[in-house]
């Protein structure tokens, strides 16, 4: 780009040729100068735009990380794969849904200085750290799977992992313990409750908003026990429950564990009475597959999914795509976390006459931070001052016909209780 001084002449043409070249020289852009608190990154003309990606793709939680990718995938797509023409980098890595596995993956992608967000991650754990990480770089992260209420906000205040630059458009999972708890307290009538959680923020988060809103409800949790991610041998802590004589079983717990639970609680005769409600995380088609009938009667609480037409044409286009059904729905959420960042970087850059794109860090958070309005497809999208941009909305499933797989699961709504009314939202 030329500089306005490159304009001045020490003798200057005839008068009016003069006005005419010093009124074209006003007109030119000056060099573009980064003001940006957090810095800028540069994209040259035909560079890349460089986007990390952070998801758990190994052992049985990978569905859920692939579910992410796809959605990204289907939110490039519609862009032609392009973010203001130019084309886009994505620098994968798997977090293993660890806190560990977040924080090295997310070190890897902020080791490059021309990367400009991260996408991600699935597992709240695995945020915790890759978004300390982050948000220390400057970077921007999204994702559209995480929903502990450590992460954003807890009863209006920001919670104890909360960090600048951090957003997402899963709901937050405060409300869905408070489902949970009007389900079996108010519509089942049960009084006695054992919860057991895996020592990760997601399932701690989750286990705490259940306890808090069954107990101001007039429940008692009769047992609050925790067991480790890796475990197999699920005896004792079921013996635990058994002896708590408790009336129900809340674990939301993702695979494998999760599978081990209700596994072997239906080989314990004494908890036949005892109701097994777990969450989101096992809303997943090879969670049915592999407990088949085994699962019949098993109570899920997890976000109420979007049916509408955006969310009906997304679903035809994931199956054109990839040739199969989803085994997860949480791909819509993936896909509006996507298309949210993606939207914001083309609205923060400055763009050259020759294609080169300047985006300043902050400013691409300010974008997401002011989102009001925007229409996913999972819904109207608004981003509050901790990040959570998702109208946060759940409700019961239960699983009646293990044969009809997740589409029947998903049908199967036993507790639909929105959140602006009842004695939920008090």
């Amino acid at each position: 780009m030329l500089s306005a001084r490159k304009c001045f002449f020490r003798t200057c043409p005839p008068a009016l040729f003069c006005l005419l070249l010093f009124a074209a020289c006003s007109e030119m852009e000056a060099p573009f100068e980064c003001t940006d608190l957090l810095g800028c990154v540069t994209v040259g003309p035909g560079e890349a735009v460089k986007i990390g990606v952070l998801q758990a793709l190994s052992g049985e939680i990978a569905p859920l990380g692939q579910a992410q990718i796809r959605g990204l995938e289907l939110a490039l797509a519609a862009r032609e794969e392009k973010i203001s023409g130019h084309p886009v980098a994505l620098h994968i890595e798997d977090t293993g849904c660890t806190a560990e596995g977040g924080a090295n993956a997310a070190l890897e992608i902020i080791a490059d200085p021309q990367t400009l967000a991260i996408f991600g991650t699935t597992c709240s754990g695995a945020a915790a750290t890759a978004a300390k990480a982050m948000s220390d770089a400057g970077l921007t992260m999204i994702s559209g799977n995480n929903s502990a209420p450590f992460l954003t906000s807890i009863g209006g205040y920001a919670a104890p992992d909360w960090q600048p630059g951090y957003f997402r458009t899963a709901g937050n999972e405060e409300n869905a313990g408070k489902v949970a708890a009007g389900y079996v307290y108010e519509q089942l009538g049960l009084n006695r409750a054992a919860t057991i959680n895996d020592n990760d923020i997601y399932s701690k988060g989750l286990t705490e908003s259940f306890k808090n809103a069954f107990t101001e409800l007039g429940g008692t949790i009769v047992l609050d026990t925790a067991i480790n991610k890796g475990d197999s041998e699920m005896a004792p802590v079921l013996t635990a429950v058994v002896n708590s004589q408790a009336e129900l079983l809340f674990f939301p717990l993702f695979q494998p564990e999760g599978n081990q639970i209700l596994l072997q609680a239906r080989q314990n005769s004494a908890l036949d009475e005892v109701l097994l409600i777990s969450d989101g995380a096992l809303i997943e088609e090879s969670f049915l597959e592999a407990v088949a009938e085994v699962g019949k009667g098993m109570c899920f609480v997890g976000p109420a999914q979007a049916g509408g037409p955006a969310a009906q044409e997304l679903t035809r286009a994931y199956i054109a795509r990839y040739e199969e059904e989803p085994t997860v729905r949480y791909f819509l959420s993936g896909y509006d976390a996507a298309d949210l960042l993606l939207h914001s970087i083309e609205a923060a850059a400055v763009r050259e006459a020759d294609g080169t794109l300047h985006i300043g860090r902050k400013k691409l958070r300010d974008i997401l931070y002011a989102t009001r309005a925007f229409k996913g497809v999972t819904g109207v999208l608004n981003c509050d001052q901790f990040g959570d941009c998702a109208k946060s909305s759940f409700h019961v499933l239960r699983l009646d016909d293990p044969s009809l797989g997740l589409r029947g699961l998903e049908a199967n709504v036993v507790f639909p209780i929105p959140l602006q009314t009842g004695s939920l939202n008090q």
